[in-house]
């Protein structure tokens, strides 16, 4: 009997897009969390006077990050998962620095970036564990 061709991974799946609107409410409460007990604020967002976080972060660009990586994570090995993992995680925090340096948020001085990194880190590491938990109930 020939084999079937591999099934390949949609870049846009339901499993994802459930990931996705997960990352976006664990994102926005975080956002929440953390503004209200003033670690850090976006001085730049859509309907101030309504949010004190910046909305089109966590609800457009979160979960569009989130897919992406779920779909590079999907065509990546055990250990090319974890680096990704790892890699995603350093990289937050540069590129949070180059946000504050471009005026999106300010955060206080009792921030560390390395709170970024470990905070990235656990999100990822959950965010994946429920995408492949979720692939394997298919």
């Amino acid at each position: 009997m020939p084999r079937l061709p591999k099934k390949r991974s949609a870049f846009w799946n339901k499993d994802s897009f459930a990931c996705a609107v997960l990352a976006s409410l664990v994102g926005t409460y975080l956002d929440l969390y953390f503004v209200g007990k003033g670690l850090y604020h976006f001085p730049h967002r859509l309907l101030p006077e309504i949010f004190p976080i910046h909305i089109v972060f966590t609800l457009i660009v979160l979960p569009l990050f989130t897919i992406v990586f779920l779909y590079c994570l999907s065509q990546a090995n055990r250990w090319g998962k974890a680096c990704m993992i790892l890699f995603v995680s350093l990289l937050m925090p540069m590129l949070e620095t180059v946000a504050e340096r471009l005026g999106m948020f300010i955060h206080s001085d009792q921030w560390m970036h390395l709170y970024s990194f470990f905070g990235y880190f656990l999100f990822f590491t959950a965010i994946s564990g429920v995408y492949l938990g979720l692939r394997k109930q298919e």
